[in-house]
């Protein structure tokens, strides 16, 4: 193995929320590029979260990172119980002694935001409001609380905070009152982690992909990845959708990056990303969906200027 094509040998990465989605491309990505990658979540073969799915599993995505060239560690963990990450965070040390890459990806709140999606604060059920918020920002505070002294241990440091949305498109309003803090809060969080992180040589940012075609999103229009453009009879411009891929190749691209430093504090996408690395999607296309998104408001864009 050569240092150009495992250019992340010999790295440990914490990808925490890893079940699915982008969590799961991403650490999959981390160990096609050489990582070991210790993947967190609530759903493994014998427990569901309450997201209710079984389809996807924490030990599924470890044997992914595995099988992609790297060493996928699966620890089941619960991000809102700070004993657990605790207990995650010394496993870690314990092994390998180091962390160099964290990945705040943990979420799971889809099935609260669909019946609060377009409902003002006080028409919003509290308790599911509110369980956004632990969700979305919560978890990830505990996270980086726990996880950073033994990141900075090390100079060169990365965290990545994945949202929803660019701080750009962000300054528009996000759906719901409780979803609109919950995604924008990480991105003002890598902008404060930036800030702790400097003197110890750490860089963070937030990493948004753009319109993602997760296996709950292909669910909900009724597709799989083989066939998902059939959804675009549904909503055409769901053709500027991208896979969990792009996500993936972004982050794994940034840890890889020897300068990502002049990235500290910044909001980037995975369209973003793509122009400056030159990854591709794994259909070879290089997606823009905030670019096509915020074109949108003012026209109607034509989808092949932003794939």
């Amino acid at each position: 193995m050569t240092t150009e094509s495992k250019p992340l040998g010999g790295r440990i990465a914490l990808v925490a929320g890893a079940t699915r989605g982008a969590g799961r491309a991403i650490a999959v990505q981390l160990g096609t590029a050489g990582a070991t990658v210790y993947v967190t979540g609530r759903t493994t073969r014998t427990k569901v979260s309450e997201v209710g799915r079984t389809t996807e599993t924490i030990e599924e995505t470890a044997e992914l990172v595995t099988a992609a060239g790297g060493e996928g560690i699966a620890v089941p963990t619960d991000h809102l119980e700070v004993a657990q990450v605790r207990a995650l965070v010394e496993r870690i040390d314990e092994e390998r002694g180091r962390l160099d890459i964290l990945v705040n990806d943990i979420w799971g709140g889809e099935h609260l935001l669909v019946p609060a999606f377009g409902k003002k604060i006080w028409e919003t059920d509290l308790d599911s409001g509110l369980r956004m918020l632990e969700l979305g920002v919560k978890t990830h505070v505990i996270t980086s609380s726990v996880a950073l002294p033994l990141l900075v241990r090390h100079p060169g440091g990365l965290v990545v905070e994945v949202t929803d949305g660019t701080a750009e498109y962000n300054t528009r309003f996000r759906e719901n009152f409780f979803y609109d803090l919950a995604k924008n809060a990480p991105i003002r969080m890598a902008y404060a982690l930036a800030h702790d992180l400097k003197e110890a040589g750490g860089t963070a940012v937030a990493v948004t992909p753009g319109w993602l075609r997760s296996e709950q999103m292909l669910d909900h229009f009724g597709v799989t990845e083989a066939n998902w453009r059939d959804a675009t009879e549904k909503l055409p411009d769901f053709a500027v959708a991208e896979s969990p891929v792009y996500i993936g190749r972004a982050v794994a691209a940034l840890a890889a990056d020897p300068e990502r430093a002049r990235w500290n504090g910044q909001s980037l996408s995975s369209g973003q990303l793509a122009k400056e690395y030159g990854f591709t999607d794994a259909d070879g296309s290089r997606p823009d969906a905030w670019g096509f998104i915020i074109a949108s408001e003012n026209g109607k864009p034509d989808v092949a200027d932003y794939r």
